[in-house]
């Protein structure tokens, strides 16, 4: 097992693949060897952003993305074949790149957290931990961030507490076992399968 905490004043700050807005890179990963470090390259990313005004999302063809509202509420994903429903915090939605999505925002701004993943490269998870107890965790990289305050959990018998908007990064080789022990979290996970 491997941690290592990911502070936010160190996080990058990059614009939306159709520059409409701005998003903060927690953590991501490209292919090795890429030359440059751009979306073609990408294997996935761990994200957060503010939504302040409806428009239209960036077109990501063959990247697989999870999302969920961490502050406001009211969101709704629009496309032209089904609505994706965000309007309660840490419900995660799942969608396509290449489907072509409008937001509303019902109730104003609000911030979320998004995962994505290059389509039969990773498979991944995203979820909110909001009650304190133990749960299964596998092999792979898993990211826990604090999305409201500051928050502690407990893997491999050891305590990790993660201040607001950090982010504890976890690389597994095998299954363990993760206790939130106070506040919530958010947790992403990746297995990388090719």
């Amino acid at each position: 097992m491997k941690t290592t905490l990911l502070k936010s004043e160190n996080y990058t700050r990059s614009p939306w693949k159709n520059g409409g807005g701005i998003f903060t890179d927690i953590a991501d990963a490209h292919r090795p060897g890429a030359a440059v470090k751009d979306w073609d390259s990408l294997l996935w990313r761990f994200a957060a952003t503010p939504i302040v005004a409806p428009g239209p999302f960036s077109p990501m063809a063959g990247i697989d993305r999870l999302q969920m509202v961490v502050g406001g509420r009211g969101l709704v994903l629009k496309s032209p074949t089904q609505e994706f429903d965000e309007r309660e915090p840490f419900t995660t939605v799942r969608f396509a790149g290449e489907l072509a999505i409008v937001t509303a925002l019902e109730a104003g701004p609000v911030e979320v957290v998004n995962l994505m993943a290059r389509r039969g490269v990773a498979e991944i998870e995203l979820g909110a931990l909001r009650a304190p107890g133990e749960r299964p965790l596998p092999a792979g990289t898993h990211l826990l961030y604090a999305a409201r305050g500051d928050c502690s959990i407990r893997l491999g018998g050891q305590d990790f507490p993660i201040s607001h908007e950090n982010t504890l990064k976890v690389e597994l080789t095998e299954a363990s076992t993760l206790a939130l022990v106070s506040g919530l979290a958010v947790l992403g996970s990746i297995e990388i399968i090719g």
